[in-house]
Parts: C-alpha cells; sequence; structure tokens
C-alpha cells in the first residue's frame, strides 16, 4: 500500500509585484512529502524558505500552481477554511515560541483546543497534559513561561503543536534562539516524535541540525536545487560529543 501524501505541490510560484517589477520568490516548487516523512528545508537568506513555509502552513496562497495538504485542495479556499485547516490539520513551532507571557504551561498548551470549532476536543486539560508528557515537561505544567528556560519554553511550543493531533508539524528555525545544548535536546525531541509517526518539515539556516531530519531539500532562488536523503544522520549522543570536544 503506497504512503499517505500530507504534502503535494505542483508547479507552485509565488510573485511579488513592485510597480512593474515582478520578483519570483518560489518558481515552479515541486514536491511530494509523505506520512512519517522528517524533512529539513535549507537555503541561503532569500532562497524562498520563508515563502515555502508560509504556503506549507496555509498562512499565504500561491500565484500559479497547486497545492494539496492531507488530501485537501487548499488553493481552493477562502479564508475561514483556511484558518480551520491551520488548526486542525498543522502544528506551527516558530524561533520566538509564541507563548503567553504569565500563563501557565498547560494553558498555553490547550490553547488551540479552546479555539477550535469543530467540537472534536471535550477534555483540553487531559490532552494538554498529554502532550506536556510527550515533550517531557510533566513536572512543569503548572510553571508559567517566565519561570521556564529557553530550551523549556520551546518544549511548551512543541507540545502546543502536538496537542490536536495535527497532520503535519511545521518548525521555523525552531533552536535559533537557543544555545548548542538545548538546540541538540529539541532536534533529538523531533527525531522521538518522528518515530513515534509524525510528520515534520522543519525549516533551519543550520547545517547541524538539519542533519538530525531523514532528508534535506535545499533551495536557491525560489527552485529547489537539491532533495536527498540524509546517509549519516545526527543522533543526540553524537552531537553532545562533539559539543564536549569543541568546549
Amino acid at each position: 500500500m503506497p504512503s499517505k501524501k500530507v504534502i503535494e505541490t505542483k508547479q507552485i510560484s509565488r510573485v511579488f509585484k513592485t510597480g512593474d517589477i515582478e520578483v519570483y520568490a518560489l518558481n515552479e516548487v515541486n514536491m511530494v512529502i509523505e506520512e512519517g516523512a522528517f524533512v529539513a528545508i535549507m537555503g541561503a537568506s532569500g532562497s524562498g524558505k520563508s515563502t515555502l513555509l508560509n504556503i506549507l502552513g496555509c498562512l499565504d496562497k500561491s500565484t500559479s500552481g497547486d497545492y494539496y495538504l492531507d488530501n485537501v485542495h487548499v488553493n481552493k479556499l477562502n479564508k475561514n477554511e483556511l484558518a480551520d485547516i491551520r488548526n486542525q490539520k498543522i502544528g506551527f513551532i516558530f524561533q520566538s515560541y509564541n507563548l503567553l507571557s504569565r500563563t501557565s504551561a498547560i494553558e498555553n498548551v490547550a490553547l488551540p483546543l479552546v479555539y477550535d470549532r469543530s467540537g472534536r476536543f471535550s477534555n483540553p486539560q487531559k490532552m494538554a497534559m498529554d502532550a506536556l508528557e510527550q515533550v517531557g515537561l510533566l513536572h512543569r505544567i503548572h510553571h508559567k513561561t517566565n519561570e521556564l528556560s529557553g530550551g523549556e519554553q520551546q518544549r511548551v511550543a512543541i507540545a502546543r503543536a502536538l496537542v490536536n493531533d495535527p497532520a503535519l508539524i511545521l518548525s521555523d528555525e525552531a533552536t535559533g534562539n537557543l544555545d548548542s545544548r538545548a538546540s541538540i535536546e529539541v532536534a533529538d525531541l523531533f527525531v522521538k516524535l518522528n518515530n513515534e509517526g509524525k510528520t515534520i518539515v522543519m525549516i533551519t539556516h543550520e547545517p547541524e541540525i538539519a542533519q538530525f531530519a531523514k532528508r534535506m531539500i535545499y533551495l536557491r532562488d525560489g527552485r529547489i536545487l537539491t532533495d536527498e536523503l540524509i546517509k549519516n544522520r545526527r543522533t543526540k549522543e553524537s552531537a553532545l560529543k562533539e559539543l564536549e570536544l569543541t568546549a
């Protein structure tokens, strides 16, 4: 039985217009990401990473081409439908955590469930607790965000992304604000979640973090330059050993 496609893009382009000038931020990108994949997307500044992330995350639409997310044809959706698909099918993790300050970890994680209009979730507190347990933060559930370290705050953000069991987890420079050790811990957490079956797409500018993924897509000038499986994946153990040697 073939694997289920979580993401499929067909010839998607994104054109920004300034007066008479057209700038192609993405140029006819074709991509398939199947269920259970762990993909790192890399590229220099201006390569199209952020534009691609915004389209994959249903925050923006392509100018041309077609995008399918979990078998839904995204191009045909209106603003309300896009908001619903973001809430139901995508878990976002950002560099800046985007947590509510002076609010407990469990309250932050339960937030997507509170805003969900589908009526699918009868016990947000229990689900939020389970998600925090998944990321190893059960002992910190009642701590306010300002009482947590950067790495712990990012784990809360990851738990929030997981809580409604999305088809796709999208990470945008999730380790960008963390020190080396905390970055390794978060990358290793992604590996564990992926081993449990989560589909993860991770935008990063850090090659050493990208090496935790199974596959790397490299963008240049709005096009896919390379799309390859990662042969020698990095592990938490090897990364920590490297860190000790350079300390």
